[in-house]
């Protein structure tokens, strides 16, 4: 079996002089700048254990930051990869608070594997995972299904968004995938990875969108991501302006492209092995508690192999919340990994 590395990056958004230097590159001498209050919901020691009990086999795992990382990591564990972005991120590009150079440089991180998988820090293994489940023959595994992406959204409390407001790197990250694949082709010359009995009643969604002439979107999950490194050489070298411009800004834009127009052109290119999206599940934490107990449980009772979880918490007792969120995690995770002290 061909080696699969793993890959997480991390922020804390708690760092004094990570604060500073974000201030400063805001041209914002004194006082405090924060977008929203920093804290820390303590849920990264169960990222390194549920790598450890749900997928032992993984070759390495890279943990990237600017520098920093938590007292409880312990840097000397044999699977365990410290990583900064002076490391592998051209030094143009630094220093960054966005997550653009970051993910689009992934690939140049001395020694990872071919094969790896990328992880954001709100991105958990919660029940048993493959080497199959990412990888199949040397193609990472993935779900090709058609989606139609509008230019207005609802926020989480049901208002209403207009494209200023939302995630719209999604437009542009399909127009790269247009400019260089033909939707009729890519699909003609996949058809069983296109409509595949995994995807279920999402094969509806790429029906219903055959008739138009262009890609308009790709569903995507916001679970772990399966990713070659020759993908990243081959989009860097076809479309390098687009990645240098959006590496270039130092906070993200939402005119830039993002990491998800990867997943997107390995699908198109049809270098990808079938997946059903029903491997993950992604919700996140809110003021609604019977909405965070859809949560819990799931974690509780192991009902996926993966969850993503966001951060959309902005009631007043966090500790309560945070305390009940953890415990969900203890209850499957209680054992420390070797990746602490």
């Amino acid at each position: 079996m061909d080696k699969i590395d793993f890959v997480v990056t991390w922020v804390d958004g708690n760092d004094a002089e990570w604060r500073k230097a974000k201030n400063l590159a805001k041209g914002i001498v004194e006082g405090d700048s924060r977008d929203s209050r920093y804290r820390d919901w303590e849920t990264l020691k169960y990222w390194f254990r549920g790598v450890e009990v749900f997928a032992p086999w993984v070759n390495q795992v890279y943990f990237v930051t600017c520098g920093h990382y938590p007292d409880w990591l312990d840097l000397d564990c044999p699977k365990l990869k410290f990583v900064k972005h002076e490391d592998f991120i051209p030094q143009k590009y630094l220093p960054t608070f966005s997550c653009r150079p970051i993910e689009f440089n992934l690939h140049r991180i001395p020694g990872l594997s071919d094969q790896f998988v990328y992880f954001n820090d709100d991105m958990f293994l919660i029940n048993e995972v493959k080497p199959e489940d990412f990888f199949v023959g040397g193609l990472p595994c993935d779900s090709a299904i058609l989606d139609c992406q509008s230019p207005t959204a609802k926020g989480r409390n049901g208002e209403r968004l207009d494209l200023s407001e939302v995630y719209s790197s999604l437009f542009f990250n399909t127009a790269v995938i247009n400019r260089n694949f033909d939707k009729k082709q890519a699909i003609s010359h996949n058809k069983q990875k296109w409509f595949n009995a995994k995807y279920g009643k999402d094969n509806f969604r790429t029906l219903f969108l055959l008739p138009w002439g262009l890609f308009t979107g790709f569903k995507s999950d916001h679970l772990p991501y399966s990713y070659l490194k020759s993908t990243y050489d081959t989009v860097w070298e076809k479309e390098y302006s687009v990645l240098d411009i959006a590496c270039m800004h130092k906070f993200r834009v939402n005119t830039d492209v993002s990491s998800r127009l990867l997943s997107s052109w390995q699908i198109a290119a049809g270098a990808f092995h079938p997946r059903s999206p029903q491997i993950g599940w992604q919700s996140f934490i809110c003021n609604d508690d019977e909405k965070n107990s859809e949560v819990y449980d799931m974690i509780k009772h192991q009902k996926k192999k993966m969850i993503c979880v966001n951060d959309e918490y902005t009631g007043c007792d966090f500790e309560r919340v945070k305390r009940m969120w953890l415990d969900s995690f203890e209850s499957i995770l209680p054992k420390k990994s070797h990746f602490e002290r």
